[in-house]
């Protein structure tokens, strides 16, 4: 399975934010459309991401206050990307290994969409399901014995 499937699924709706915008503004689209995160782009290109955890760890710095930071102070300006042909345990792995929630796909240098953890494991629980249901009818479905043999 491969991320295109997931943003088959999901949709291709984007939140995205400046660099130069106050905090302020993104935490408010953050908390307006309940997103987890906010795609950080400038002049056509992916420069970073936006996530609760960035936004809480720059709220603690500044002493509990948003102030008048900016977008580009707090966020992560090395994303960790996929494409849309890469694997779903490849992302699992990388998403493990970097504790990040969220992902950019992107395609060249064009930003596709972004999967979280949750699609990623949705996904993976919606195929298992899938699969169970399959072994299940398979099994009932299963030619009956005649006089003792199979």
């Amino acid at each position: 399975m491969k991320v295109s499937d997931i943003l088959r699924v999901k949709g291709n709706t984007l939140f995205t934010v400046t660099p130069d915008e106050p905090l302020s503004v993104a935490v408010a689209a953050m908390a307006e459309k309940d997103i987890g995160s906010l795609v950080v782009m400038e002049h056509g290109d992916l420069v970073g991401m936006l996530t609760f955890r960035e936004v809480i760890v720059c709220i603690v710095a500044n002493g509990g206050q948003v102030g008048t930071t900016l977008v580009r102070k707090a966020m992560d300006d090395a994303p960790v990307t996929c494409t849309v042909e890469t694997e779903l345990d490849e992302v699992r792995r990388i998403m493990l290994e970097r504790h990040a929630r969220y992902m950019p796909v992107m395609d060249k240098r064009m930003l596709m969409g972004v999967i979280s953890f949750y699609d990623v494991a949705k996904t993976i629980v919606d195929s298992q399901n899938f699969e169970n249901k399959m072994l299940k009818a398979y099994i009932r479905d299963w030619p009956a014995e005649e006089d003792g043999k199979v």
